[in-house]
């Protein structure tokens, strides 16, 4: 990256964090709700017999995991909430047009977005263990797991801001968080173990990328065993570039228009 790209991304990346900074009512309920989850889901059932290879795990403990991903996957999201308001208001047209770079406004967009999610994941976990998980973390396999979620948050939130930016309106915005999120969330091992679910929907799950970054935190916290890279980095960072690439062209024609 040339000294002119490196400035353009972060200039991008602060003033996403400074957005982020300026409105705490919605950072602030992006930890409430994982709280919440965890509160009333993790003892409404914890008698739920998670078995197999979590044996010996309180269903909080299983599900904390769960809950750090999906907080990731929500987070993820919104990413394009804020590019449809930047580019209503012609910033992103301005700085493409001053930059003739869109890719690297978009990865400083990004690159905020990303670090602020395995933020919130870390603040996430923490709060978890207030409650009462017990974390047997290996830290090098935490950090490859760590890797993955990373993978999920940027292709997400790659996938959010194209959306944004091929339709330019607050309403599609809404329409793709409610109607993705939640068959995304219920698909997956975020809430129970692939075992408890019927044949057909343990076929989905297993092909579900927050399954993916949800069972490599919990082999990193709670069993020490490290992600496979070819079953899910990997996988998810290719599909995180795919996506950003996509979304990159779709910031090069919306300035032409």
């Amino acid at each position: 990256m040339s000294a002119a790209g490196f400035h353009i991304v972060r200039q991008a990346a602060q003033r996403t964090w400074l957005k982020t900074l300026r409105r705490p009512v919605p950072l602030t309920f992006s930890f409430v709700q994982p709280l919440l989850w965890m509160l009333i889901f993790g003892f409404l059932f914890q008698r739920f017999e998670v078995g197999d290879r979590f044996a010996g795990l309180s269903y909080v403990d299983f599900l904390l995991p769960g809950v750090c991903a999906m907080t990731v996957l929500f987070g993820a999201s919104q990413a394009g909430i804020s590019l449809v308001r930047d580019l209503q208001v012609g910033y992103v047209q301005r700085m493409v047009r001053a930059t003739s770079y869109p890719g690297w406004v978009l990865a400083g967009k990004l690159g905020a977005d990303v670090a602020r999610l395995l933020i919130q994941a870390l603040v996430v976990a923490m709060l978890g263990v207030a409650i009462g998980v017990r974390l047997g973390p290996n830290v090098l396999a935490t950090v490859f797991a760590t890797v993955s979620l990373a993978g999920f948050a940027f292709a997400y939130a790659s996938l959010s801001c194209w959306i944004a930016l091929k339709s330019r309106v607050q309403e599609s915005m809404a329409v793709f968080i409610h109607v993705v999120n939640m068959p995304l969330l219920f698909t997956s091992t975020a809430l129970v173990p692939v075992r408890q679910m019927p044949p057909w929907l343990q076929a989905i799950a297993r092909w579900n990328p927050l399954t993916l970054v949800a069972n490599d935190l919990r082999d990193a916290l709670f069993l020490g065993g490290f992600p496979d890279p070819w079953m899910s980095t990997v996988p998810l960072w290719l599909l995180g570039f795919v996506l950003f690439a996509v979304a990159r062209r779709a910031m090069a024609r919306a300035v032409e228009e």
